[in-house]
């Protein structure tokens, strides 16, 4: 079982940057492939980004490319999101997510891949 916490929501102006923070329990996070989702008012949740168990391998979704990075420290058993360059459309609640396989064997995008989910964290970007 893993249980995982969302911080660093919060309301930022367009062209700014947040850090969100998923502190994740349980001692096998490093075997955890991670991602953050996404969801907005009356819209679908829609993939963000994706990393692999050590980290070397990380995946993006289209709108965020460039912008967004995705990191995690297996020693803190967290998962990070660095955001910038914000756009109102970013305006989600963001959530972070576990699948209990590696991201190789996976379809890191399709969340219906993922075993475990947090509770999320409003970022809202004003114009």
């Amino acid at each position: 079982q893993v249980q995982l916490v969302e911080s660093g929501g919060g309301l930022v102006q367009a062209g700014g940057s947040l850090r969100l923070s998923c502190a994740a329990s349980g001692r096998t996070f490093s075997r955890y492939t991670m991602g953050w989702f996404r969801q907005a008012p009356g819209k679908e949740r829609e993939f963000v980004s994706a990393i692999s168990w050590g980290g070397v391998s990380t995946y993006y979704g289209d709108s965020v490319k460039g912008r967004f990075t995705i990191s995690r420290d297996n020693a803190k058993n967290t998962v990070y999101l660095q955001m910038s360059s914000l756009k109102p459309e970013d305006t989600a609640v963001y959530y972070c997510a576990a699948a209990g396989r590696p991201m190789v064997t996976m379809t890191p995008g399709e969340a219906t891949q993922y075993n475990y989910w947090g509770q999320g964290t409003q970022v809202t970007v004003s114009s």
